[in-house]
């Protein structure tokens, strides 16, 4: 017994000393890019030329070749928020922090009364919180549904100010409760309406990427759900565990009929209908391992039967050199993003500003939450960015909105993920790297 506890204990300590060696080195990697780096310019950039109002731009024409930086393993390592940081905002804007110890916060919906649904995916259940005290708080914080399974999105049926339903994506199906404006726990359910998604029931590696997020067209006929990879990199001519995956589905709103709407589209974390045009949107994490700079994530219009590129090509006819040769009969139709983002921003949620609280240029553009990155040098990502759109279009370009989540020498205390329009215009931001929902309203010059 005494061998078999020393034995124990000395692969335990093996395993500690692997980890902070493993830390060491992964932070060693990183300041060493960011000395290299120092002078950086151009489309691509990191977490240190973030600043709330800067524009950018990034160009098919941009991108690099395949390889012409490593791979990198380089993921956050998480710390808590330091005593002097505070998410930063453009002039005349206020941060406020309005929920905190949260568990695993992720996707954040507005409900046509004003309530705020949010999807804690970890202990798989929907918390809705209404109201804003004097001190910027909820007024009401209640548990709306439990026992769920990783739950993410969240969406109101049918469309408009009197909803009947709230329907909410598991990683692995689709479910409903019954709902009246002003609930603030489920009358019954779930009741299932797709049985069956593509689980995401382990991370990329084992069960793939695992958000499911919903949303309904405007005339509430047809109800989308946006289904993830499972992997970075596939064969899916072979890999048959890919099926109905990297695809945007379309079903009717009892789940009959179900088909696939878009694809190639590697993972499509956040959708939304363009309220203006009736148009389906969507925020993509583009694959990794080949470059810092490669390929970007991107926000984009979906089109019905529209072919993304993956996992043959990426952001137009550009091959992956990894399925080489394969499907040449596919390169001309890739359809190029509207939004070209910084590759490995792990672009997640996003959401069109409808409220009237904010500044006119605001108004009718997309927010969208910037996760963060883990395949790349220097870190970028961590921030939410604002999309301009007018007439429907994008013309290409995004602006820093909200940064300040990463500390100088690059460690990370926030990652936002869901973004929603609350009932007085201001932005409300989950961050499951502080476990928080940030407010951001206008407060003026």
């Amino acid at each position: 017994m005494r061998r078999f506890f020393w034995g124990i204990v000395a692969i335990l300590f093996a395993a500690l000393v692997s980890m902070v060696a493993y830390r060491t080195v992964s932070a060693a990697r990183e300041m060493r890019a960011l000395a290299q780096t120092s002078g950086q310019s151009g489309p691509f950039t990191d977490f240190r030329m973030q600043k709330p109002g800067s524009v950018h731009h990034i160009s098919a024409a941009d991108l690099p070749q395949p390889f012409a930086t490593p791979a990198v393993e380089n993921s956050a390592h998480m710390v808590a928020r330091p005593s002097n940081a505070w998410p930063q905002a453009p002039d005349g804007f206020k941060v406020e922090l309005y929920a905190d110890d949260l568990k695993n916060p992720r996707l954040v919906r507005t409900a046509p009364n004003g309530d705020l649904f949010l999807a804690e995916s970890g202990p798989g259940r929907i918390l809705v919180f209404r109201g804003i005290t004097a001190g910027g708080k909820p007024e009401t914080t209640e548990i709306f549904a439990t026992g769920l399974t990783r739950p993410f999105g969240i969406a109101f049926y049918p469309p408009g100010p009197d909803p009947k339903f709230v329907y909410v994506a598991n990683t692995n199906s689709v479910v409903r409760f019954s709902y009246q404006n002003g609930d603030l726990k489920a009358r019954s359910g779930p009741e299932t309406v797709i049985e069956h998604v593509p689980s995401g029931l382990e991370r990329v590696g084992g069960g793939g990427h695992w958000t499911r997020d919903i949303a309904f067209s405007a005339d509430g006929k047809k109800m989308y759900v946006a289904v993830g990879s499972r992997g970075n990199i596939a064969n899916t001519d072979k890999d048959k565990s890919e099926y109905h995956r990297a695809n945007i589905l379309e079903a009717n709103p009892d789940g009959s009929d179900l088909r696939v709407y878009a694809w190639g589209i590697r993972n499509p974390v956040g959708i939304a209908f363009d309220p203006a045009t009736g148009v389906l949107w969507t925020s993509v994490n583009e694959r990794d391992d080949i470059g810092d700079n490669l390929p970007p994530d991107y926000i984009t219009h979906v089109q019905e039967g529209g072919f993304y590129g993956w996992p043959w090509y990426y952001i137009g006819g550009n091959e992956d050199p990894r399925l080489k040769g394969k499907h040449p009969e596919l390169k001309d139709k890739v359809i190029v993003p509207d939004v070209l983002l910084e590759p490995h921003n792990a672009s997640l949620e996003l959401t069109f500003y409808g409220g009237q609280q904010f500044p006119e240029k605001y108004r009718g553009g997309i927010f969208a939450s910037e996760h963060g990155s883990w395949n790349r040098s220097v870190r970028t990502g961590y921030e939410v960015v604002y999309v301009p759109i007018k007439d429907g279009k994008a013309n290409g370009e995004y602006e820093d909105f909200v940064s300040g989540f990463v500390t100088p020498d690059g460690k990370v205390w926030g990652r936002p993920v869901g973004v929603a329009v609350a009932k007085d215009g201001s932005l409300m931001v989950s961050d499951d790297g502080s476990n928080s929902i940030w407010r951001i309203s206008y407060a003026g010059k």
